[in-house]
C-alpha cells in the first residue's frame, strides 16, 4: 500500500487524541488517529465514564436501602450485579460510538492498529508512523506533525504484578462477574475511593490501605476527613500511614503492611491496585527517534512539543495531572499552535 499522508497523525484515540484530531479538522487540517481499540481511550471506555455509571447504580441502591426515611417501603430489595456491569459497559459503548460519529462528521480517518514513530521527519517535513496489528506491520503513514496521545495504565508497587485475577487493576474492577466477599484496596486516591464506595455498597468487605496520613491525599484535608468518617460509618476499614511490604496470591491474596502501629497481615478474596498510573511510552520508537523521556513520561513543553521537532505529546503520556479535561485542552492548544504557527 502506498504511504498515505496527513497534516496531523495522532497516535491514541483518548480524550487528548480524539479532541486534538477534531480540532485539527475544524481548522482545515487533514487528520488521522491510530487507535487499536475503541475510540475514547481509557477515560471513556474503562475510566471516568463507566465508573460514574457504576457509582450511580450504587447511589440508587444505597438510597433504596434507607427508603423508609422518606416513608417509602422497599421490601425484598435485591440487585442483579451482571446487569449493573452491563449498564456501565453499554454507557461506555454508546459514548465511544458518539466519538466515531464525530470522526465521520469531521472526516477524520480512524486507522485501526498500534502506531509507532518510524521517522520523525524534518521541521515542516513529513514524519512517519508505522501502523501494525497483531504484531505485524500494516502500513506506514506520513505526517507533517505527529501527536503522541497513548495515555497511561494502572501502576503497581515494586515486586507486585497485576495478574488480573487475584491482584487486579481498575479495568478488571469494572467488569467482575460478582462482588467479591472481601477486597483490599491498595491506594486511597480517587480510584481507590470510588471502588471502595461501589463494592462496599454491594456487600463486599472493603479494607483500604494508604501510605499517606489520610485518604484522598491530594484533596483538602477537610474533605479527606469527612469521607473517611463516612466510609468507616458504612463499614469500610481504613489503614493510613501504612506501607505495603508484600503481596502474595493463593486461594486468597495476602497483603502485609507496616505502619506506626506495627506490622499486619491481611487476607481477602482480591486486592485492587490503585496507587496511580504510568505512561504508555513503550513500543513507540521514542529512543530511536530521540524523543526525551523522564521518570516514565514524555517530556513536553506548554505547546506539547517534545525534544524532536514535529513530534508532540498530550495527555497522560506527558505526565500529571492525569485528568481527561487536561488532556483535551492540551490537544486543542497543541493543534492551534501548529495551525497558527506557534507549534514549531
Amino acid at each position: 500500500m502506498a504511504d498515505r499522508q496527513f497534516d496531523i497523525v495522532v497516535v491514541g484515540g483518548g480524550p487528548g487524541g480524539y479532541v486534538a484530531a477534531i480540532r485539527a479538522a475544524q481548522l482545515g487540517l487533514s487528520a488521522a488517529v491510530v487507535e487499536r481499540d475503541r475510540l475514547g481511550g481509557v477515560c471513556l471506555n474503562w475510566g471516568c465514564i463507566p465508573t460514574k455509571a457504576l457509582l450511580k447504580n450504587a447511589e440508587i441502591y444505597r438510597t433504596l436501602q434507607h427508603a423508609d426515611r422518606w416513608g417509602i417501603s422497599c421490601k425484598s430489595l435485591s440487585f442483579d450485579f451482571p446487569k449493573i456491569i452491563k449498564r456501565s459497559r453499554d454507557v461506555a459503548l454508546l459514548n465511544s460510538k458518539g466519538v466515531e460519529y464525530l470522526f465521520k462528521k469531521n472526516k477524520i480517518e480512524h486507522i485501526h492498529g498500534s502506531g509507532k514513530l518510524a521517522g520523525p521527519g524534518t521541521p515542516g517535513g513529513p514524519g512517519m508512523v508505522e501502523v501494525s496489528a497483531g504484531g505485524k506491520p500494516m502500513e506506514t503513514i506520513r505526517a507533517r506533525h505527529i501527536i503522541l496521545a497513548t495515555g497511561a495504565r494502572p501502576r503497581s508497587i515494586p515486586g507486585v504484578a497485576i495478574d488480573g485475577k487475584k491482584v487486579i487493576g481498575s479495568t478488571e474492577a469494572m467488569s467482575l462477574p460478582r462482588p467479591p466477599a472481601s477486597m483490599i484496596i491498595i491506594g486511597a486516591g480517587a480510584i481507590g475511593a470510588e471502588f471502595a464506595y461501589f463494592y462496599n455498597t454491594f456487600g463486599t468487605k472493603v479494607t483500604m490501605v494508604e501510605m499517606m496520613p489520610g485518604i484522598l491525599p491530594v484533596e483538602d484535608e477537610e474533605i479527606s476527613k469527612l469521607l473517611a468518617s463516612n466510609f468507616r460509618k458504612n463499614g469500610i476499614e481504613i489503614i493510613t500511614g501504612a506501607r505495603v511490604e508484600e503481596v502474595t496470591s493463593g486461594k486468597e491474596v495476602a497483603v502485609s503492611v507496616a505502619s506506626g502501629e506495627g506490622k499486619k497481615k491481611m487476607t481477602a478474596e482480591v486486592a485492587l491496585m490503585a496507587v496511580g498510573v504510568q505512561g504508555n511510552i513503550e513500543n513507540l520508537g521514542l529512543e530511536a527517534a530521540g524523543v526525551k523521556t523522564e521518570k516514565g513520561w514524555i517530556v513536553a513543553d506548554d505547546y506539547s512539543r517534545t525534544s524532536v521537532p514535529g513530534v508532540y505529546a498530550v495527555g497522560d503520556v506527558a505526565g500529571p495531572p492525569w485528568l481527561a479535561h487536561v488532556a483535551s485542552r492540551e490537544g486543542i492548544v497543541c493543534v492551534e499552535a501548529i495551525a497558527w504557527g506557534a507549534g514549531g
